[in-house]
């Protein structure tokens, strides 16, 4: 360990690498009761630490090995690493990136005239790859995290940290992928502040080094989520390993949600979007501190990347306000008559709703889709005492995978024809597309003024953000009141569209045969 020491103390990185702040995360700092600070290395030219270890590495090959090329493997942040290296040692470079890989990082790759070659699933499947194309040309491959000048390179974050922290902190936060950032941070901090806790971070699905650590072997994982796709990594390094079984203090691993409301935090708090696995140590710390209640303690996060696909966002701002518990999603049975949802709303005591989603169906009872604005996850538990001191049926879906992806998407259906009113043939289904005002109490204002004979039939609507929330809504009505309901809808005041003849509603929605 003391020669890794000294390759860390020696390493050249400054040439293409910045030296990059430690900032106070003030927002986070106020909200967690504790001193947050960002290390933000998504502040890199190629927005990534892995430039000081890709960099450290190939300015270390002999004039030979640099005129043959080097190769790697990656999932994006160390490609670029390897490309701009490879650019400013005048080296040509052949990456192996994932076929998964986000095209920002295989654009970012490109641009830096390095050879892109896209081939398997996972990093492990383009990790074999290459080392097969190495060894048949005869190039020098840049390992992304298992080789001790590599580790060495991201061990300087760990010398300016040393530099830029008055005192030491209570504890530094890692995002863990194949093992090079925390074995590089950890065996310079652990010299230095022994007492410093060294905590590593992984997503749930792909939590290589936490596994291994509790068997004190290596294990290889069968299958890993692509979320956070820069630490999607099957099997960690030896190197790094046995790093890991002397230095790191405690592994924890995190959900998509959490990921996705540290990347909202750290937003707010510096107007930078980081990368789900930038944004790995954030949620942890988080986690952690909720868990061990900590409070006035100086904590370290890595902020480590920061290339984020543009599509991902809308994702990512979907799923942040579950992680950060600041909505419920629920499924919620009432019953199906004139009234039911205003009683409903009552409930709800002012909150925002977030989404709702119900089409009517042939039952005594209805069941609606709903989300619902909570503030942390004490007024949820308040939330969901209401709602079990009910009359209504309910069940807490806010983890559940599938609801979440999929079955919110679902929810509807044809009318179907022995509907009472439509036998009659004096009713008819109108649907409507209106923009309520996002404030409290739009929807309360609606069903209040409706006419009670007046059924709701279809009725959906999201949060996405907007000023505007955008809402379907389907009404059964006798003809002879078509009049009232133009009245109504222009007293409400709100901007709407007619879509009763649109196409697409007869289609997917209209009153089956």
């Amino acid at each position: 360990m003391n020669d890794y020491l000294e390759k860390i103390l020696q390493a050249e990185v400054y040439e293409v690498a910045k030296k990059t702040p430690l900032e106070k995360a003030h927002n986070l700092s106020k909200t967690l009761n504790n001193e947050i600070f960002l290390k933000r290395e998504d502040l890199q030219d190629v927005f990534s630490f892995k430039i000081r270890g890709a960099y450290n590495k190939m300015s270390k090959l002999n004039k030979s090995q640099l005129a043959k090329g080097v190769i790697t493997s990656s999932a994006g942040n160390h490609a670029q690493g390897v490309a701009l290296s490879a650019l400013k040692l005048n080296c040509q470079a052949t990456i192996l990136m994932p076929i998964t890989t986000p095209l920002v990082k295989v654009n970012a790759v490109k641009n830096l005239k390095a050879k892109v070659i896209l081939f398997g699933d996972n990093y492990d499947e383009t990790y074999r790859e290459a080392i097969r194309i190495s060894q048949e040309q005869n190039l020098c491959f840049i390992h992304p995290f298992d080789d001790p000048d590599v580790i060495a390179g991201q061990g300087t974050i760990a010398i300016e940290l040393e530099q830029q922290l008055k005192e030491k902190p209570h504890a530094i936060y890692i995002a863990v992928g194949g093992g090079g950032l925390i074995s590089g941070i950890s065996l310079y901090i652990k010299n230095i502040w022994p007492e410093v806790k060294i905590i590593g971070i992984e997503p749930e699905d792909a939590d290589a080094m936490a596994k291994s650590l509790e068997a004190s072997e290596i294990i290889e994982l069968s299958s890993i989520g692509q979320f956070a796709d820069g630490v999607a990594v099957k099997k960690v390094g030896k190197n790094t390993f046995e790093i890991g079984k002397m230095y790191i203090d405690k592994m924890i691993t995190v959900s998509t949600d959490e990921i996705c409301a540290a990347i909202k935090d750290v937003f707010e708090d510096t107007r930078s979007i980081l990368e789900p696995a930038g944004a790995l140590s954030i949620a942890g710390m988080k986690k952690d501190i909720y868990e061990s209640n900590y409070t006035n303690k100086k904590m370290v996060a890595i902020a480590c990347g920061a290339n984020m696909n543009f599509e991902r966002l809308r994702f990512v701002a979907e799923r942040a306000e579950l992680g950060e518990c600041k909505e419920v999603m629920m499924a919620v049975e009432i019953p199906e008559r004139a009234g039911s949802l205003i009683d409903f709303c009552k409930l709800l005591d002012n909150r925002n709703l977030t989404e709702f989603s119900y089409r009517m169906s042939n039952s005594i009872n209805a069941q609606i889709f709903v989300g619902i604005q909570v503030y942390g996850t004490t007024d949820k538990q308040k939330l969901l005492k209401v709602f079990t001191n009910s009359k209504y049926p309910f069940i807490d879906i806010s983890d559940d995978e599938l609801s979440k992806n999929h079955l919110r998407h679902m929810v509807g259906g044809r009318l179907p024809q022995n509907i009472k009113e439509l036998n009659s043939k004096n009713f008819v289904e109108l649907l409507y597309r209106f923009e309520f005002p996002e404030r409290p109490g739009a929807l309360i204002k609606f069903l209040k003024n409706m006419k009670s004979n007046w059924t709701i039939s279809v009725f959906h609507y999201r949060n996405y953000g907007a000023d505007v929330g955008k809402i379907v809504i389907g009404v059964l009505i006798n003809k002879n009141e078509i009049n009232d309901w133009d009245k109504f809808i222009k007293f409400l005041g709100y901007k709407y569209w007619d879509e009763t003849n649109n196409n697409t509603y007869k289609l997917f929605l209209g009153a089956s045969d």
